[in-house]
């Protein structure tokens, strides 16, 4: 009986140790990432959007990855702190949330201290925030035909405030003016709140806005607001006409926000996690939180996001070239 026994027991081990080479490459690569908290650069301060944004995320993708997810703000030349940060870990666990920003900055700064589009891989789409085109409340401007009326009728001598130079708000904004064969004066701002601040004072004429810092100002009675930026309406703000429609045919900016990942990462890893944001996009109460931050989630994964990138990045080095506003 003794013998019996001990031939199963080494025939079951041998049975189990033949099973071995097909179960472990599973489970390492399960268990191998993440192996600890998964770090996100955001390289701009916090209160923002996208800051707003992957903080609503985070919490969402922790249980399908088994770890905890930190967020952390590294702001500073535009973005470009944070980013090379990003750019530099070498802990295979940070990623970056970024936005158009960073297509954007590398046309306005083609010395920056890492490779855009070299150093980052997609990772996975996160959102879009349309831009809102908004005056004083108190402003004779009540449409887009009469804003452009307005500043061929005083060519210079209105205003535009922004978050800073080359910001989505100055870009969107110059852009505008271009399509629209007006010209008014750029007044920037360290940020969107100051600047927004001096517009419902009237100290400016008009300013392209996030809706997400535009939605109370205009629900409190203080802004008015005259168009969205995008290539189509917003769902949140279905009555309010896109630019195009509204007089300026062709003009359309999409700002998205998305995730990155310094190269290196492995393939895996970025599939794992993209796939875990994607489901976390799909959740009610994550789509009910970005709603209330006039956010729209944003469909696809790595490679619909590349393309993204790739015209994207064609486009907005062909208008930072032509309107002239690189930087060094």
């Amino acid at each position: 009986m003794t013998k019996i026994t001990m031939r199963w027991s080494r025939r079951g081990l041998l049975a189990a140790s033949a099973s071995l080479p097909l179960a472990r490459p599973s489970l390492v690569r399960a268990q191998s990432w993440p192996s600890r908290p998964v770090r996100i650069i955001v390289p701009f301060p916090p209160g923002g959007a996208i800051d707003a944004m992957i903080r609503i995320v985070a919490p969402a993708v922790e249980p399908a990855i088994g770890q905890s997810v930190v967020i952390e703000n590294r702001s500073g030349a535009g973005g470009a702190v944070g980013t090379e940060a990003a750019a530099q870990a070498r802990d295979g666990h940070t990623l970056l949330m970024t936005a158009l920003t960073h297509v954007t900055l590398a046309a306005l700064m083609p010395r920056l201290p890492y490779d855009p589009f070299g150093d980052f891989v997609p990772l996975a789409p996160v959102g879009t925030v349309p831009n809102v085109v908004v005056v004083p409340a108190n402003s004779p401007i009540r449409d887009i035909q009469g804003l452009v009326s307005a500043a061929k009728a005083r060519p210079g001598q209105m205003t535009y405030g922004s978050a800073g130079t080359g910001t989505s708000l100055h870009l969107c904004a110059a852009l505008f003016f271009s399509r629209a064969g007006i010209e008014m004066t750029h007044v920037p701002y360290r940020g969107s709140a100051p600047a927004v601040t001096d517009l419902i004072a009237g100290r400016t004429d008009v300013m392209f806005d996030s809706a997400t810092s535009a939605a109370p100002h205009v629900a409190g009675g203080k802004l008015r607001p005259l168009a969205v930026t995008t290539s189509r309406r917003s769902t949140l703000q279905p009555d309010l006409p896109t630019v195009g429609e509204a007089g300026v045919p062709g003009y359309a900016v999409d700002w998205w926000y998305a995730l990155l990942a310094p190269r290196g990462l492995p393939d895996e890893a970025r599939r794992s996690f993209g796939a875990a944001v994607k489901a976390a996009l799909g959740a009610p109460e994550v789509r009910e939180r970005f709603a209330a931050i006039q956010c729209e989630p944003m469909e696809g994964d790595a490679e619909s996001l590349g393309a993204i990138i790739a015209r994207d990045r064609a486009t907005w080095f062909d208008v930072v070239r032509r309107l002239g506003l690189r930087e060094g």
